[in-house]
């Protein structure tokens, strides 16, 4: 048995370094990971509510790379840079996520898409470099509460799209 003991939930080794959001989207699981695997669906939903995106260029693939900047509500804009480095539709990415390629504070997020009823539960599981880095996300940029509007953006465009598709 381990110095933990049995039933203690395991920390993994990374916890320090690490958030995780996740959501419950009234929609199916094919169209929540879809709308992840298009620039015409990302550029729809993508960020913290006020926030606009305007992508430079788009390559969905293992390997492939999204060049994009985010447009805060104040004006200021962001340069942003994902690449993506797992894919298995429609269970789970993996992306590296920085302001450019090379960024040595790039982040790493793993999201799986679970089915959860006719709903799919969403996670976000990002592990930054360092937990300072993880921290300064969190204190300074807020990275909680936009992961939370970033899911809740997302829920809303795919239910619209679900209700949509009802309509026809």
């Amino acid at each position: 048995m381990s110095a933990m003991g049995r039933g203690a939930p395991a920390r993994s080794a990374t916890a320090d370094r690490e958030i995780v959001i996740s959501r419950v989207i009234d929609a199916p699981r094919e169209l929540v990971f879809e709308a992840f695997t298009e620039v015409r669906h990302l550029s729809q939903w993508w960020g913290p509510e006020g926030f606009t995106t305007t992508t430079a260029s788009f390559e969905f693939r293992v390997g492939g790379e999204w060049d994009f900047v985010m447009h805060g509500p104040d004006g200021t804009d962001y340069t942003e840079w994902i690449t993506w480095t797992e894919i298995a539709p429609p269970e789970r990415l993996a992306l590296l996520h920085g302001e450019s390629r090379g960024d040595p504070n790039a982040f790493e997020s793993v999201l799986t898409f679970a089915p959860d009823g006719a709903a799919t539960r969403i996670e976000m599981r990002t592990v930054f470099p360092t937990r300072e880095l993880r921290d300064e996300a969190v204190e300074k940029y807020h990275a909680i509460e936009g992961g939370r509007q970033t899911l809740g953006n997302l829920d809303a465009y795919v239910t619209e799209i679900v209700r949509k598709g009802a309509e026809d």
